[in-house]
C-alpha cells in the first residue's frame, strides 16, 4: 500500500490532461475534494492527485481559481466580484454543484 503523500499542494486534473498544481489548503475549499485528498483510504490522499473527469481544463482551471479566490476572502465582509465569463456560466454551476463550494 502506498503511503500517504504530505505535500502541502495538490494536482487537479482536467478531463482533457491539463494538470493544475494548488496549495491543498486550497483544495479543501471543496467537500468533494477534501474528502478524498484528506484520508490513505483514497488513492487521491495517497497520491495527492484529484482527476475531475467531467470537466475541461477551461473549466478546472476557472474551479482553481475560485478555489484559491474563495480562501483569499474567506474571513472578508466585503468581496470584490470575480469575474466569470458568461459562455462559462452553466459549466461552472454544474462543477459548483459536484464540488459542494
Amino acid at each position: 500500500m502506498a503511503q500517504p503523500t504530505d505535500s502541502e499542494f495538490v494536482t487537479i486534473v482536467s478531463d482533457d490532461g491539463f494538470e493544475f498544481i494548488i496549495p491543498r489548503s486550497t483544495a479543501y475549499v471543496s467537500e468533494t475534494l477534501r474528502i478524498p485528498l484528506s484520508s490513505t483510504n483514497f488513492p487521491e490522499g495517497r497520491e495527492g492527485r484529484f482527476v475531475l473527469k467531467d470537466f475541461s481544463g477551461v473549466i478546472v482551471e476557472k474551479i482553481c481559481e475560485y478555489l484559491c479566490y474563495n480562501e483569499k476572502h474567506k474571513d472578508q465582509v466585503n468581496v470584490p466580484d470575480m469575474d466569470i465569463p458568461p459562455e462559462l456560466c452553466l459549466e461552472l454551476l454544474m462543477a459548483a454543484d459536484f464540488l459542494n463550494t
